[in-house]
């Protein structure tokens, strides 16, 4: 039976929410009551919506990692919509299997690290805002790339991509920085991607159609 351990602390609160999104929910909340208090009706109940909406989205819930050896976890929640092998990947390591991950807004946007280790290497790229579902997103879209040496020595690399909506990549890991799986990295606001890059003798446990959970769900397994 997989064994599961906490990488960060267990939160406080029952319904905790990302500091990112801290600003948002406090200026809609503001703009809400103003409506009420101004007798609009309507205006209030929309302002309301969206002020839930938004704390949906930047909810952070807690989650439990498999302590599995040498697996690879998702860095994010969301649909896998590719799984194979490609001939480039950021920080030239050559042939790869990549899997994509792509997060609705629906999804909870908090990052996590995939692996133990030690992160070489950070690469930020001011792209375009493709949607993240498709294929160009990977290289045109704004993006940030971490690589990643795990405990055993291997490269993988892991890539935070916006989307047609996302307009900010949060990343708050720096390099040289030693790292445990599933611990939390970062966050991309409403609705983008992840790439992860894997050496190609890697055991693949996922398919396109998948649904995963950041810091929970196992991609697959290093050699």
């Amino acid at each position: 039976m997989e064994k599961y351990s906490r990488s960060d602390p267990p939160g406080q609160i029952a319904f905790p929410i990302h500091r990112a999104g801290y600003p948002l929910i406090f200026g809609s909340a503001f703009v809400t009551l103003i409506l009420a208090l101004l007798g609009l009706t309507v205006l209030t109940l929309i302002g309301l919506i969206a002020t839930l909406f938004i704390c949906a989205f930047f909810r952070d819930p807690d989650r439990l990692i498999p302590e599995r050896q040498n697996v690879v976890v998702s860095p994010a929640d969301g649909k896998i919509i590719f799984v194979g092998n490609v001939g480039d990947s950021p920080f030239d390591l050559g042939d790869s299997l990549k899997i994509s991950i792509f997060m609705s807004v629906f999804n909870v946007h908090v990052n996590r690290i995939p692996s133990a280790g030690r992160i070489k290497d950070i690469d930020y790229y001011p792209g375009k805002f493709f949607s993240a579902n498709l294929d160009k997103a990977s290289k045109q879209n704004e993006h940030n790339a971490l690589l990643l040496e795990t405990e055993n020595g291997k490269d993988i690399c892991f890539v935070q991509i916006a989307g047609l909506i996302a307009r900010r990549i949060i990343c708050y890991v720096l390099p040289e920085e030693q790292v445990v799986r599933g611990q939390r990295f970062g966050i991309i606001c409403f609705g983008s991607r992840l790439d992860v890059y894997l050496p190609t003798d890697s055991d693949i446990e996922v398919a396109v159609g998948d649904e995963v959970k950041a810091g929970t769900s196992i991609l697959g397994q290093l050699h």
